[in-house]
């Protein structure tokens, strides 16, 4: 990789408190990164589709240097869009920071080193983008990682179990069902994963925007 090439476009970098995946709750520094390929209904990153600010992928590390956290969250936009991203990646694990890479799934994985959480979103049907998701990376995901769906409705619902179902997910694989902020009532999701018996799917609600609400930034 040459020196021109050790640039990200990052929307934002910031220090907050994780508010999805397993690691909910932890703080966590969060590096936003500029631009993505999908455009799903119920985006709730517009701003980060917009061409952000070039940074050396060196400043990027100073910059998370500054947080007293070692937990790190690579998300977008999205994320592997960028060509440079598994660099970064890798200069962050050398440096023992644990990584969260938040993904839309439909980049291949191969790239992404065993050591890193992946947060692999697959995206149903209200999504307009259900046709996106690259099931090679299926064989990429493993029981530390983690598959998320964001469910706009009972249709998106009903696919996504269909999906699990089809694609004969490991049982030892993490499964979230997220409802669609302020679209899907949680109360509702959560009662047909009881109506179901779907032991095996974990609800996630976004902790940060329940603190918060739709902010940047936190």
């Amino acid at each position: 990789m040459t020196y021109d090439d050790k640039n990200l476009k990052i929307t934002e970098i910031f220090f907050s408190i994780q508010g999805e995946t397993r690691f909910i709750g932890y703080p966590c520094i969060f590096i936003r990164t500029a631009g993505c390929n999908l455009e799903c209904n119920w985006c709730d990153t517009e701003y980060a589709k917009e061409p952000g600010k070039q940074m050396e992928i060196e400043d990027i590390i100073k910059t998370v240097s500054n947080f007293p956290a070692d937990l790190v969250m690579i998300t977008g936009g999205e994320p592997l869009c960028q060509k440079q991203t598994p660099y970064l990646i890798n200069e962050l694990l050398e440096k023992s920071y644990k990584i969260i890479l938040e993904t839309n799934g439909s980049f291949p994985l191969v790239e992404i080193p065993n050591e890193v959480y992946k947060a692999v979103d697959v995206k149903c049907p209200g999504s307009g983008e259900e046709e996106s998701f690259l099931k090679k990376n299926l064989e990429r995901i493993s029981e530390n990682d983690e598959l998320n769906f964001v469910l706009l409705n009972r249709q998106d619902y009903d696919w996504a179990c269909s999906f699990i179902k089809n694609n004969n997910i490991k049982k030892n694989v993490n499964i979230s069902f997220t409802p669609a902020y302020n679209i899907l009532k949680p109360k509702q999701l959560a009662e047909w994963l009881i109506e179901d018996g779907l032991s095996e799917i974990r609800l996630s609600l976004q902790l940060h925007k329940i603190i918060w609400g739709d902010r940047r930034g936190v």
